[in-house]
């Protein structure tokens, strides 16, 4: 009889288990995504459906995150003496960094949630079985339609987003010092280079990307019942939110190197 020296311990186990069962499933998406059938119709309703309902929750966060990043940041800069740079600073920020990450939390706990819930409670209740048993395929429509509308939807909603937060900059810079909206979206725009708003852009697909794919797997292989429906929920907002920091990191290091070889 042989003793393992060493014993991996069962949650780590478990956590790269996950992950790599994650990773089929991603390879699975891939796939399917360019096999016939292709459900444009559910991939259009689930476009409309996200964007809809999250459109009102963005607006309202983008508005008080311009409000707020500016109201702090504006005596440092009036002490400082340098108040003319708050829009190009506000923008710079917004645009690279705050924005995208604090709206694609925002649609992690919209989106991601909702989509792990509505898939659990279909899998506990054995509609998709039954979709199996009647010839349809469960995966093309029910979760490729997903993935590909949080990949197309959340850049869309972060730019809105984006541009809702500078907007609610401007009104504070209107009100404290009397900048014209013009003048303040001039010194906005000349603030912002293609450097800037590029990798910005880029990095908001893979969020959404990353938002559709671990609520549709936790949703698709929901088990234990009604209680894994909320177990299915919680846990896919809490993969994805740390999934959305490690993209963001990498995309900000990838960033870097390039900018320093330029």
């Amino acid at each position: 009889m042989r003793l393992s020296i060493f014993t991996v311990p069962s949650k780590i186990e478990a956590f790269f288990i996950e992950i790599g069962e994650l990773s089929l499933f991603a390879a699975r998406f891939f796939k399917e995504t360019f096999s016939r059938p292709f459900e444009f119709k559910e991939l259009l309703r689930q476009c409309y459906n996200m964007g809809n309902r999250s459109l009102l929750l963005v607006s309202v966060t983008g508005f008080i995150l311009g409000l707020v990043f500016t109201l702090q940041s504006r005596p440092t800069l009036l002490d400082l003496g340098v108040e003319s740079w708050i829009p190009s600073m506000v923008s710079i920020s917004i645009v690279r960094e705050i924005g995208p990450v604090i709206i694609a939390l925002i649609c992690v706990g919209r989106i991601s949630s909702g989509i792990g819930a509505e898939l659990g409670s279909m899998r506990v209740t054995e509609q998709i079985d039954a979709m199996e048993v009647s010839g349809t395929n469960p995966f093309k429509y029910l979760v490729v339609t997903r993935i590909l509308a949080t990949t197309l939807m959340v850049p869309l909603l972060i730019i809105f987003g984006d541009a809702i937060a500078l907007l609610g900059s401007a009104i504070v810079e209107y009100l404290k010092s009397d900048m014209s909206f013009l003048l303040y979206f001039n010194k906005v725009f000349n603030a912002l280079e293609f450097s800037d708003i590029f990798p910005a852009i880029i990095k908001t697909f893979f969020f959404g990307f990353a938002i559709g794919l671990v609520g549709t797997f936790k949703g698709y292989y929901c088990k234990n019942g009604t209680v894994g429906v909320g177990e299915a929920s919680n846990t896919a907002v809490v993969y994805t939110s740390m999934l959305v920091f490690i993209i963001d990191f990498i995309a900000v290091f990838v960033t870097d190197i390039f900018s320093s070889i330029s």
